[in-house]
């Protein structure tokens, strides 16, 4: 990979040559982390000044047949391209996840998302067209049509972010519609941390009767983590497709077995568009040695635990949006909620809405006692007081795709 994008590929050049590393020397760990690291930050500013895609292509545009870009929640959205070769290698990818989650060939996949130019499900999508498996594209259309297509062609696979399965179970349960007995299986949920928060998977698996897996990818790198059948509650990378690294956030140094720190990403499989020692911002603890089933795959205890960039400290506790959202989907009566992280008097300041279900959200008194709930737990789990407050019944806004509740004002 070195040799093919040295020659070639001009970000790559510069940023080796302005590092004084000269990677076709590298043969040891010592050596290879010597590579520079490669930030997100530098690929938006590099296609920000070389518009549109960068300068991080190794090869002529002719040679590239799939455009993506990402979602862009945390700034300008990316622009990403693959070749046929670097596709294949995405599909060989897939095969790996379904192998991991016992799809057979009885199964059928249903695919409700937009199909648009935010990678989502596309490559799972394909990926299990060509192992021969049935696959409904449930694009553009609302959530009564897709549930019903799924429901009357027996889809056994549903893959989607766990904000829209939540929100397909809200409108299965307002329609009268008992999810819990239909033949759906399996959700394989991606995009957004849910799948492996306690609390949310097991609203999702009573919802829907079904186990949940947590898939772990990006636009940048690629489909490389899944949830397998005998490890729930974990994540594992391939890493036959990639050299995964765990390092302290700060220091740049790597971190034992059992620690936490954030993932770094050297992806294998897409030449025409690599990243090397990429900072995911992503944060995981590795499981230690005897943990590890198989050298093919790298287990992370917890899945992905948080993001480095998400993470604030108010009252002098560290809290991550999902810490907030594992309580959160504890309470039955809350059916969506947001997080404002603002400043007030030089300190970060949560203010969190809550939205009710209908039927709690028509009694006064109960709402007041979920609040009372809600700080209770807040209070004693985060170890400081939250600003909660009740919103009206539908008020909150409702997603398709990646759930948008952490709000920054500071």
């Amino acid at each position: 990979m070195m040799t093919e994008i040295l020659a070639k590929n001009s970000f790559w050049k510069s940023k080796l040559a302005a590092a004084d590393v000269d990677p076709r020397h590298v043969d040891s760990w010592d050596e290879f982390r010597r590579l520079p690291f490669c930030t997100k930050h530098e690929l938006v500013a590099d296609q920000s000044g070389h518009p549109p895609y960068g300068t991080n292509l190794t090869y002529p545009q002719t040679r590239y047949c799939r455009y993506h870009q990402t979602s862009g929640t945390t700034g300008q959205p990316m622009r990403w391209l693959d070749t046929s070769a670097s596709w294949d290698w995405f599909m060989d990818c897939w095969r790996q996840i379904y192998d991991a989650v016992g799809l057979t060939e009885d199964d059928v996949l249903a695919f409700p998302f937009s199909f648009g130019p935010f990678i989502g499900f596309w490559a799972a999508f394909e990926g299990a067209i060509r192992l021969g498996r049935r696959c409904l594209p449930l694009g553009g259309l609302g959530s009564e049509p897709r549930l019903k297509i799924l429901l009357d062609n027996n889809a056994t696979f549903v893959c989607c972010t766990p904000t829209y399965a939540m929100r397909l179970a809200e409108t299965a349960e307002a329609r009268g519609i008992d999810l819990a007995s239909s033949s759906v299986r399996a959700l394989l949920v991606a995009g957004e941390p849910g799948g492996n928060i306690p609390a949310v998977r097991q609203r999702l698996e009573k919802a829907w009767g079904a186990r949940v897996f947590d898939h772990w990818g990006m636009t940048d790198i690629g489909s490389l983590g899944i949830e397998p059948v005998d490890g729930p509650g974990s994540l594992e990378l391939l890493a036959t497709e990639c050299i995964p690294e765990v390092i302290h956030p700060e220091t740049g140094e790597p971190v034992a077995a059992g620690e936490l720190g954030e993932l770094v990403i050297t992806n294998l499989g897409r030449w025409g568009q690599p990243v090397i020692r990429y900072r995911t911002g992503d944060l995981v603890q590795v499981a230690p040695d005897d943990e590890q089933t198989t050298p093919q795959r790298l287990r992370l205890n917890g899945g992905i635990l948080g993001r480095s960039d998400d993470m604030v400290t108010i009252r002098g506790n560290n809290v991550f949006p999902s810490s907030i959202e594992a309580i959160l989907r504890e309470f039955p009566e809350i059916i969506e909620f947001r997080i404002t992280l603002s400043q007030k008097r030089s300190m970060h300041h949560l203010a969190i809405e809550v939205e009710p279900t209908i039927a709690v959200g028509s009694c006064q008194t109960t709402c007041q006692h979920l609040l009372e709930r809600v700080n209770i737990a807040f209070h004693d789990r985060l170890h400081f007081h939250a600003d909660v407050s009740l919103v009206p019944p539908e008020s909150l806004p409702r997603f398709e795709m990646k759930g948008r509740r952490f709000v920054r004002e500071c």
